[in-house]
C-alpha cells in the first residue's frame, strides 16, 4: 500500500475513486472488438495460417495482455510525471519513425515500409507515436503557457515545424491516414490550449492544400477520390473494395445476417481484419445491434469528455483533448469511409480491428484518462 500511495499523491492532489463507468465501458469495448475480430478473422486466418482464430489469439497475446498491463500501470501512476517524458517521448516518435526505413529492421508489406521487425513479434512505430507525441505536445503548450500558444512566433511556428517533421515521416512510409489523426488530434490540442482561431485556420488551409498536393502526387489516392464520388465506377477495379463494403453493410439488414455468417468475409472484401472490420459487424449483426454497438462507444467517449472536463490543471486538459480527438477522428474516418462518406482511408477501428500495437496504445491512453479520474485537486 506503501508504494501505491507513492504512485497516486502528489503533492497538492488527492487520490478519488476512478470513473468506473468509462472502466467498464472499457472493458465491455475491449471484449466486443474480440467477439468481432473472432468472428470476422474466421476465414481468413484458417486460409493464411490454417488456424480459423489465429488472429484473436495474436490479438490476446500482443495487443490485449500487453495493454491491460499498461493501462493499469498508467491508471494508479499520476499523469502529472508524464511531463518529464516529453522530450524523450520525441526523440522516441523521431528514431522510431526513420528506423522503419533502415535495411533488416525495417519491415515492408503491400509497398509501405511501417514496421519494426524484432524477431518474435513485429511492432508499428505510429501508433505508439499517437500517443507519445501527444504527451510531448501537452507538455511543451502547458510550459508556453496561453500568452507563448498564442504567440505566432514562440507558439504558432514551432509547434508547426515540429508537427510538420513528425507527420512527414509517416507520410513516406506512406500512411496519409495516419497522419491525418496525428494532425487532427494535435490542432486539437493546440487549440484547447489557447491557440488563435486565425492561426487554427491557417493551419486548416495549410493542411488542406498538402492533402490536395497529396492526392494530386499519387495515383492510388487519386482512384480512390474518383471512386468516392462515382462509387459505381469499375466496380471489379478501384471500385471493388468500396462496392464489397457496401454491399457487406446493405446485406445486413435490420438485425444482420447472424454473427459468424457473413459472406463478405469469405475473401470477396479486402482488409476485413483491419480497415474494412466494421463492415463485416455492419453486415453479421445488422443495423439495430450496429446501434446499439456506436452508442456504448458514444458513453465512452461521452464519459472521456466527462472527465477532461473536472481535470484539475491545464496539462491534463490538453493530453486528454488530444487523446479524444485521436480516437474520435479515427473512428469516425473509419467508419465513414465504409460508409462513402468521406473517400476511402486506411486506419483501424479502435479497439476492434487487428494490430497489437494500436490496441496497447489505446489501452495506454485510456490508463492515462482513468488516472486522470483519480486526481482531484486540493489547493
Amino acid at each position: 500500500m506503501g508504494v501505491f500511495k507513492r504512485l497516486t499523491s502528489p503533492n497538492n492532489y488527492r487520490t478519488a475513486k476512478p470513473d468506473y463507468a468509462f472502466v467498464v465501458l472499457t472493458f465491455v469495448l475491449v471484449l466486443l472488438g474480440l467477439l468481432f475480430l473472432s468472428s470476422a478473422s474466421s476465414v481468413v486466418g484458417f486460409q493464411k495460417f490454417g488456424d480459423s482464430y489465429y488472429f484473436v489469439k495474436h490479438q490476446t497475446l500482443f495487443g490485449v495482455l500487453p495493454g491491460l498491463v499498461v493501462m493499469f500501470v498508467f491508471s494508479i501512476w499520476p499523469y502529472q510525471k508524464l511531463k518529464k517524458l516529453a522530450l524523450p517521448a520525441l526523440f522516441f516518435c523521431i528514431l522510431s519513425l526513420v528506423a522503419v526505413f533502415l535495411p533488416h529492421l525495417g519491415v515492408s508489406s503491400g509497398g509501405a515500409k511501417r514496421w519494426l521487425d524484432f524477431g518474435p513479434f513485429v511492432i508499428q512505430p505510429s501508433e505508439f507515436v499517437k500517443l507519445l507525441f501527444l504527451i510531448y505536445l501537452a507538455a511543451w503548450l502547458e510550459n508556453k503557457g496561453i500568452s507563448g500558444v498564442r504567440s505566432f512566433r514562440a507558439g504558432l511556428i514551432p509547434f508547426t515545424i515540429t508537427l510538420a517533421i513528425i507527420a512527414s515521416l509517416i507520410v513516406i512510409q506512406p500512411d496519409v491516414g495516419t497522419t491525418t489523426v496525428i494532425i487532427v488530434s494535435s490542432v486539437v490540442s493546440f487549440f484547447v490550449a489557447g491557440a488563435r482561431f486565425i492561426h487554427i485556420s491557417g493551419l486548416a488551409f495549410l493542411g488542406a492544400s498538402v492533402l490536395w498536393l497529396l492526392v494530386k502526387i499519387a495515383p492510388y489516392r487519386a482512384a480512390r477520390l474518383t471512386v468516392f464520388l462515382h462509387p459505381e465506377l469499375d466496380p471489379q477495379g478501384i471500385g471493388y473494395h468500396i462496392n464489397q463494403a457496401l454491399l457487406a453493410i446493405g446485406s445486413g439488414g435490420w438485425f444482420g445476417l447472424g454473427l459468424g455468417y457473413s459472406r463478405q468475409k469469405h475473401l470477396y472484401l479486402p482488409e476485413i481484419t483491419g480497415d474494412s472490420i466494421f463492415a463485416i459487424i455492419a453486415e453479421e449483426i445488422g443495423f439495430v445491434f450496429t446501434a446499439i454497438f456506436l452508442l456504448i462507444i458514444a458513453a465512452w467517449f461521452a464519459r472521456a469528455f466527462q472527465i477532461i472536463r473536472q481535470v484539475p490543471d491545464m496539462f491534463g486538459k490538453i493530453l486528454g483533448a488530444g487523446i479524444i480527438g485521436w480516437l474520435g477522428w479515427q473512428m469516425c474516418i473509419n467508419i465513414a469511409s465504409m460508409l462513402v462518406i468521406i473517400p476511402l482511408t486506411g486506419v483501424p477501428l479502435p479497439f476492434v480491428s487487428a494490430g497489437g500495437s494500436a490496441l496497447t496504445t489505446v489501452l495506454a491512453a485510456t490508463g492515462i484518462l482513468i488516472s486522470m479520474s483519480r486526481q482531484v485537486k486540493t489547493s
